[in-house]
């Protein structure tokens, strides 16, 4: 179904994005795309859709995909059935029940006259039913477009199907749903996606990286199982490169202090044997040259280890270059941070859940906020963030140090640089070399310190955020986190699990990425219903 060749895509600079990747997809596969956020894979699914050609390599393919994009913006100004495709047959099919049975209609149509039947079904079935396709894309929600979208796979019925990040704005019910189609379609899939339970309904794992792509033929626990052996393999590698290190450098500790011991007993010899000045500065010479030579031989042995060493170091994974470490909470555990009684909310004269909310969060809690799109979880996070006074109910909140991080990371500011933004939050007079102690433990370096935050990408910004976090006099009494995984790489997002894991206090997370949220150690769930 589709084969590519050699294939390389330049960015409009000329800088390479990726070189000579090869790929088949063979009918019916279902193949995951991971890599981390740069290496290129929206930009490979464009260039398999046919919005953007390749600088070079071969391409072959035998059917029109049906491509699902990241990002909607484009069809803002679309109505549903434009942004569809269908908005031409939609009305050619009308004007010909309507007796306006012309040529340019039926060509129009090309006798597909279960369209309007299609599109109820795929709308019902992504749960859509009164969504009007007249209706423009910029009044839909981002879980209502990317449903618009995967309703046109039933619509349109193609044999490809090509998907960006595409539980990305789903709710809990949008996935299910999302999985399940996954699961009982006979579509060719190949999917981009961080999202790890779909990741492993998918029979196959391609992994782009500035390697190319490395097939493994398995779902995502596979992967993973294969890259741990890899890692292990690597970690023995490094131990025992270290260890010849080691051996070539007392090698030539004990070569050297052993040469120089029978030079002095040489040198006695010849001052007892009366030797002439002239010819005792010759063998000192002598002597002198072959130690010159034997040092420059060991130095050369040591430096061929040491390059093979830093090498392979460079291959290890970020998370095992990092050091985290959070400051302990001043607060004791199960101190009442937040307690509400009758809490409710309302928009539009309306309550915004269907009963009234009774809840505290307690130090060192870790608690998931659930619900549909539209149930009011961000505004629950600003009760307690004290954003926001309830329509009804009481509220206490005790004095305490919160942090809210949204999926933007929006704490960080675009016209600072990346040094400068740590320095926002030293609160405790740090001296500047400490600063950039801090900042090398999350991977920035000299080079990075006066990057403008606006180039940052979202791995990039989460872990500045982190960093700026640690730099505090101590850690935040409590952390929000909304969605905090939407726009990170599987990469990223393992980074800031351990990081999550490090910290002692309190956290409350707003997310539907289940693998996430039992690898932080969630512990209680409020669930809010809309009224």
């Amino acid at each position: 179904m589709l084969i590519l060749q050699n294939l390389s895509y330049l960015h409009p600079n000329k800088d390479v994005l990726f070189e000579h990747i090869n790929l088949t997809v063979t009918s019916r596969e279902k193949i995951a795309l991971i890599g981390n956020n740069g290496t290129g894979k929206s930009t490979l699914l464009r260039i398999i859709a046919g919005e953007l050609s390749a600088h070079e390599g071969q391409l072959q393919l035998d059917a029109i995909p049906y491509y699902i994009p990241q990002l909607f913006g484009q069809y803002n100004g679309l109505t549903v059935a434009q942004a569809l495709r269908i908005d031409e047959k939609l009305r050619a099919l009308k004007a010909i029940l309507a007796g306006e049975v012309t040529e340019h209609y039926l060509q129009l149509l090309n006798d597909d006259w279960t369209i309007e039947e299609r599109c109820q079904e795929a709308l019902q079935y992504w749960h859509l039913q009164e969504l009007d396709l007249n209706q423009r894309m910029d009044t839909l929600s981002g879980g209502q477009k990317t449903k618009v979208f995967l309703a046109g796979i039933h619509i349109h019925q193609p044999s490809f199907v090509l998907l960006d990040e595409p539980s990305n704005h789903l709710d809990a019910a949008g996935r299910a749903l999302l999985y399940d189609f996954i699961e009982t379609t006979n579509c060719t899939l190949l999917v981009v996606s961080h999202d790890r339970k779909l990741l492993n309904l998918l029979n196959t794992v391609c992994e782009l990286s500035a390697r190319g792509i490395t097939v493994y033929g398995g779902n995502y626990d596979f992967y993973t199982a294969q890259k741990q052996i890899e890692r292990n393999a690597l970690n023995q590698d490094i131990q025992s490169k270290e260890k010849a290190l080691r051996k070539a450098k007392e090698k030539e500790r004990e070569t050297i202090e052993r040469q120089q011991k029978l030079d002095a007993r040489g040198k006695r010899k010849q001052e007892k044997a009366g030797v002439a000045r002239i010819m005792m500065n010759t063998l000192r010479n002598s002597a002198e040259n072959s130690t010159s030579k034997m040092k420059s031989a060991h130095a050369e042995k040591i430096g061929g280890i040491s390059d093979e060493l830093q090498a392979l170091r460079n291959e290890l994974p970020d998370i095992d270059k990092m050091q985290f470490g959070f400051d302990n909470t001043a607060l004791h555990r199960g101190k009442i941070l937040f307690k509400a009684s009758g809490l409710n909310h309302s928009y539009g004269g309306q309550p915004l859940w269907k009963e009234k909310l009774d809840l505290q969060v307690t130090s060192g809690e870790r608690i998931v906020i659930k619900g549909l799109n539209g149930s009011g979880k961000t505004t629950l996070i600003r009760m307690i963030l004290g954003e926001l006074e309830p329509a009804v109910g009481t509220v206490y909140r005790a004095a305490h140090n919160c942090v809210y991080i949204d999926q933007d990371y929006s704490l960080i500011n675009h016209q600072y640089s990346v040094y400068e933004q740590a320095c926002i939050f030293n609160t405790t007079a740090l001296q500047e070399h400490e600063i950039k102690i801090r900042l090398n433990r999350f991977l920035f370096t000299k080079e990075d310190w006066d990057k403008p935050c606006s180039a940052l990408s979202g791995g990039e910004r989460m872990r500045l955020m982190l960093c700026c976090l640690t730099i505090g006099n101590q850690a935040p009494d409590i952390i929000v986190l909304d969605e905090p995984t939407n726009n990170l790489d599987i990469h990223n997002i393992a980074i800031l699990t351990t990081a999550i894991n490090s910290y002692e206090g309190t956290l409350i997370v707003v997310s539907h990425d289940e693998p996430f949220l039992s690898e932080v150690r969630v512990e209680r769930t409020i669930n809010l219903l809309n009224s």
